[in-house]
């Protein structure tokens, strides 16, 4: 965390995604943080209100570090810069998920965050009522995706493990033709991973938004 800096606003944030990355959301209170930077939990306070304050302040860092349409992007570059950014820092951060449905008050972060991915889709010519849909199905997806991917019980980036995985259930697939054949299918190639079928996924939802538009 850096010895001899001040504790801080900033400060006490880092130590609490360091918390919790290692020990998950349920990990995140003032006592850990406070451990995490050498001093006792009291002395967070004159930083960081609360507990809640906390939370709500972690759940700003981590819009903080989604990269954001450019503005020179078309809506379909934007939605995939964005959408691929959202996706790695929620698989970095797999406590994000739980925290973000956790928490209902806005930061400055989160709301810039919102501002940029609809003024990306109005750039790019859709009604603010398809701009509001789009944002919803592509969210839905990128969340969805990355839930999937904290709880596959297999590394979903990693062609070796889905293959062994699928070898070891395939006994008990025999009651149930139609996910064996779907499990057969992904993995005797030898190539499946799950996380390379993100973009394969996000393409599909852009080119029906573009049906859409037009």
């Amino acid at each position: 965390m850096g010895e001899g800096r001040p504790l801080s606003g900033p400060r006490i944030i880092e130590a609490a995604v360091e918390v919790a990355d290692h020990g998950g959301f349920a990990a995140i209170s003032m006592r850990n943080v406070g451990r995490q930077l050498g001093v006792e939990a009291m002395s967070l306070y004159h930083h960081i209100a609360n507990k809640d304050a906390l939370l709500d302040a972690l759940v700003d860092w981590v819009f903080a570090q989604i990269e954001l349409p450019a503005t020179t992007d078309s809506w379909q570059d934007g939605m995939r810069r964005r959408a691929g950014s959202a996706r790695r820092v929620l698989v970095d951060h797999p406590w994000a998920l739980t925290l973000i449905d956790s928490r209902s008050a806005p930061g400055p972060a989160l709301l810039r965050h919102h501002d940029a991915v609809i003024g990306c889709l109005r750039d790019g010519g859709f009604s603010i009522d398809l701009a509001a849909r789009a944002f919803s199905v592509i969210d839905a997806y990128v969340y969805g995706f990355a839930l999937t991917e904290r709880n596959l019980p297999f590394d979903p980036s990693t062609t070796t493990d889905a293959v062994d995985f699928a070898a070891e259930v395939a006994p008990l697939l025999s009651e149930y033709p139609h996910l064996a054949e779907l499990v057969q299918h992904l993995t005797a190639s030898g190539e499946y991973s799950f996380s390379r079928q993100f973009e394969d996924g996000l393409e599909i939802i852009l080119g029906e938004l573009g049906h859409r538009l037009e």
